[in-house]
């Protein structure tokens, strides 16, 4: 029997490395990230090929993408100056957004993958003060003690998690944020995803089962804010790739019709990128 596309949730980070490397590739990128295409390999190439019609150009995580990086270039320049990735798979911003070399950016993931991307990048030189950080962040005292060994109060600390809450459950969401919020971190980038959105992904690509998506909160953003988090930005992953001409063209008439509420999200369609303030 043949190992399937994606065998764990690993794999999702080279799925997303080779929509990253095949954006840099146009004319009219959005991005550039010239480490994508190798982080990618075979795998990630396959995973990518083999996804939905409506989703096989990558429109929506290169939309998540852009949107993480200009909201990353904001908190930094208003004053964040360290980053905490959480579960940051083959994310290369420190080696290709404009920071400054004094902002301290630690990556967080599982032993695998930090090992691999460690191999893979040894050559490359960071344009920040890049360290990485083997961790179950999924395990609530293995995290805790991370955030208490990074989370310095003294710093202005941002935390991004790009594409982990999809695969924690309600209650590992609530979690962390309770956890993010008690050890003083100031901002915190995720994308928020309504269940309709997340359930079709689940049917519409089986391989999927091996790294489940179950966080779907049908109150969208505000799960967040009665964790104590303030929204400080809300971006549509939907109206901007419209905006930024990445939508296939059955779905752009969709990006006219207007948002939904994003803190009642039980039959929407609606997926963003939010920011949070503590």
């Amino acid at each position: 029997m043949p190992e399937p596309l994606i065998s764990n949730v690993s794999d999702t980070a080279r799925w997303m490395a080779a929509y990253r490397a095949a954006e840099s590739a146009r004319p009219d990128a959005l991005f550039n990230d010239p480490l994508a295409d190798r982080l990618a390999g075979d795998r990630g190439r396959a995973i990518a090929a083999a996804a939905p019609r409506l989703t096989r150009n990558g429109w929506w995580w290169v939309t998540r993408t852009k949107l993480i990086d200009d909201l990353v270039g904001e908190s930094v320049r208003n004053g964040s100056d360290r980053v905490l990735n959480l579960a940051s798979g083959f994310d290369t911003r420190p080696y290709r957004l404009d920071l400054p070399a004094a902002t301290e950016w630690i990556e967080a993931d599982l032993p695998g993958i930090i090992n691999e991307k460690q191999r893979l990048l040894a050559d490359e030189t960071p344009r920040c003060r890049l360290s990485r950080v083997a961790v179950d962040l999924a395990d609530a005292p293995s995290r805790n003690e991370f955030l208490a060994d990074t989370a310095d109060a003294a710093q202005n600390t941002l935390v991004i998690t790009e594409g982990l809450l999809l695969y924690l459950s309600g209650q590992q969401v609530r979690a962390l944020a309770q956890d993010l919020h008690r050890a003083g971190i100031s901002e915190w980038i995720t994308d928020v995803i309504a269940p309709a959105i997340v359930r079709r992904m689940m049917r519409q690509m089986p391989s999927l089962d091996k790294a489940p998506m179950t966080f779907e909160p049908t109150d969208g953003v505000a799960f967040f804010e009665q964790q104590g988090w303030t929204v400080g930005a809300i971006c549509s992953i939907l109206k901007q790739a419209g905006q930024w001409k990445r939508l296939p063209r059955v779905l752009r008439p969709l990006g006219y019709l207007p948002d939904p509420n994003p803190r009642k999200l039980a039959h929407a369609p609606w997926s963003g990128v939010v920011r949070f303030k503590r």
